[in-house]
């Protein structure tokens, strides 16, 4: 068996000055004058947090959160994975492997922590290429890999049976999981299910008022905030060399999807911050371009017990097209707060509904 190694962050004081230093020597962008956010986040917004960043946040109470907890990293398909492993004060407690998406990472899960120990043995990776797992050396690390290498972690663990919990890239992957190790899991949420149209009319007829109202925040989205995975499908490199050398390109890249109002200036710093120390731009845009590439991608809808909570904020999964790619979809929950990082701005509602779901399996 591959060893499991303990894990400490300490990133180098040397790295967190070059930071200071580069952010002071940004060369900013122009902006038309009274364009505000029209165009993308307005210079100002994104200066003001770049300012913050260099002389407000402190990154060592992030690594002092993180390190508060047991973190190793394993080679897994020949690529590292990094997780934390918080075992539940129940030892019969089952066992939750917990998902991020991007531009997230381990963060998303910290504020929940708490909340789930109780209840659940908790496994947050940090998906291969991104932030502490470090950056993927080899082409064809898609969602349908990363869930093979993640119920490899689960049995190297020891865990015979395991839920799944997925968020934004996790709500891909998480069911994944579930396809590629089925006689071990016991069920899978998420947050978001991406089941859209189609394109036979058929599906469309007898949609209900609410359901044209989610279709239209889904098209909302792909106009005006799409832009960013078109590119990291396409052409995912070239982007890199921008966020490899600029800490305010990846703060503005990141702000684009993370600048939500519920979302504190520390957290979304401590995310951006991950990516920067560990140069993880890149890899982690290259899991849209394996995804968008990928020729074995499942065809068939799943058959185990999947569950979804609807944040309000969030992107607005739809019920028929989702019940079509997941023929067991036995929990739906709406929550009237909460937007994309629900375990950071409504964790209790995040946590009670994981608990809610998993109890019934």
């Amino acid at each position: 068996m591959t060893e499991i190694r303990e894990f400490h962050i300490a990133v180098d004081e040397a790295d967190v000055e070059e930071l200071r230093f580069r952010l002071a020597r940004t060369r900013w962008t122009d902006q038309v004058p009274g364009a505000g956010a029209r165009y993308g986040d307005a210079v100002e917004t994104v200066q003001e947090m770049a300012r913050y960043w260099a002389e407000e946040f402190d990154w060592r109470a992030v690594e002092r959160r993180l390190n508060s907890y047991p973190q190793f990293i394993t080679e897994i398909d020949g690529t590292n994975v990094h997780f934390l492993h918080v075992t539940s004060t129940n030892p019969d407690a089952l066992p939750l492997l917990m998902i991020h998406g991007w531009p997230g990472s381990v963060m998303e899960f910290v504020d929940v922590i708490e909340r789930l120990r109780g209840d659940f043995h908790l496994v947050i990776p940090s998906i291969p290429g991104f932030g502490f797992s470090g950056p993927t050396t080899e082409t064809g690390w898609h969602s349908g890999r990363i869930a093979k290498a993640f119920a490899e972690l689960m049995g190297r663990l020891g865990y015979e049976r395991y839920g799944v919990h997925g968020n934004d890239a996790g709500s891909l992957i998480a069911p994944e999981v579930g396809r590629v190790d089925p006689g071990h899991v016991a069920g899978v949420h998420v947050t978001q299910i991406f089941s859209f149209p189609s394109g036979d009319p058929a599906e469309m007829e007898g949609l209900t008022e609410d359901d044209q109202r989610r279709l239209g925040v889904l098209q909302n989205f792909w106009q005006d905030m799409s832009g960013y995975a078109s590119l990291q499908q396409s052409r995912p490199q070239n982007v890199a060399f921008a966020l490899a050398d600029s800490p305010a390109g990846q703060l503005a890249w990141t702000m684009q999807l993370m600048g939500e109002p519920a979302v504190t200036r520390d957290f979304l710093l401590a995310n951006v911050s991950i990516y920067w120390f560990t140069r993880t731009a890149g890899s982690s845009a290259r899991l849209y371009f394996e995804d968008a590439h990928r020729e074995d991608a499942p065809a068939e809808p799943t058959t185990f017990p999947m569950g979804v909570a609807v944040f309000r904020d969030d992107f607005q999964t739809i019920r028929r097209f989702a019940e079509r790619d997941h023929h067991n979809l036995v929990h739906w929950s709406e929550f009237d707060t909460g937007g994309h990082y629900s375990g950071h701005d409504a964790p209790e509602q995040l946590a009670g509904d994981l608990v809610g779901f998993f109890a019934k399996r």
